[in-house]
């Protein structure tokens, strides 16, 4: 593994008990780093953490709760050291079905997990990033919401919304040396997959050139960098890990 310089600093990692934010906390701890992982599942974090060791802590929050995440954050700072990285990967697949047929609660569901959420931890770190000229943000969005997928209007347009929040938030912050990036995977074997119709994989799959999944740790190898000192000037911008599928 090619070791990148996370020494000396703190991650908060939303969605942290599995998938890409476990994996990602894997990496920054074998980079140096310390990681808080923050979950609504008390038992998945008590593996997790069993897992990553004495350099893990766990918060459980759950991302729709701007109090929760505020209290969880002014723990983390006080207990672990300052917050200079924020990873997001909470959210959630949603149902698929027709425009037509979509359920509201279920729309507004799908919209409060992946782009309320994502707005309510990004605005409960900036802060304290800002008083220290100083921060790495990297929230995960899709390849649907670059190019949509039929019968999931609620998950594309949620992760959509994540792209346009990285790239005006990125901006914002630039002068205080604040880095805001997106990824945007494709297919990946997590536990997401259980939400979606054997159908829905297969059809995902075939538009992938690569013709596999991606792998958890191909993920959390390109969001080390971006979170490191070494990730200097870009921000604002997208980062595709579709195996070919979109290509801008």
């Amino acid at each position: 593994m090619n070791q990148i310089d996370l020494n000396g600093q703190v991650a908060v990692v939303t969605g942290g008990a599995s998938g890409f934010g476990l994996a990602c906390a894997k990496r920054f701890i074998a980079s140096g780093a310390k990681v808080s992982l923050w979950d609504r599942d008390a038992e998945a974090l008590k593996l997790a953490t069993g897992l990553l060791g004495a350099e893990a802590s766990s918060q459980t929050v759950d991302i729709t709760d701007y109090d929760g995440l505020a209290a969880a954050h002014a723990t983390v700072e006080k207990q672990v050291g300052p917050v200079s990285i924020l990873l997001n990967s909470a959210g959630i697949a949603g149902k698929n079905a027709p425009l037509d047929e979509y359920g509201l609660d279920e729309w507004r569901r799908v919209i409060e997990i992946n782009l309320n959420g994502t707005f309510y931890v990004n605005r409960v770190v900036i802060p304290s990033m800002k008083a220290r000229n100083y921060g790495r943000i990297v929230n995960i969005s899709s390849v649907a919401g670059k190019e949509g997928n039929p019968n999931a209007a609620a998950y594309a347009a949620s992760k959509s919304g994540v792209l346009g929040l990285v790239k005006a938030l990125g901006k914002e912050v630039a002068k205080y040396d604040i880095a805001v990036n997106a990824i945007t995977p494709a297919v990946a074997n997590t536990a997401i997959l259980k939400e979606v119709t054997k159908e829905f994989i297969e059809y995902m799959l075939s538009r992938i050139p690569r013709g596999r999944f991606l792998e958890v740790d191909e993920l959390a190898n390109m969001v080390a960098w971006l979170v490191s000192k070494e990730n200097s000037f870009t921000t604002a911008s997208v980062f595709d890990l579709s195996g070919g599928r979109t290509t801008y």
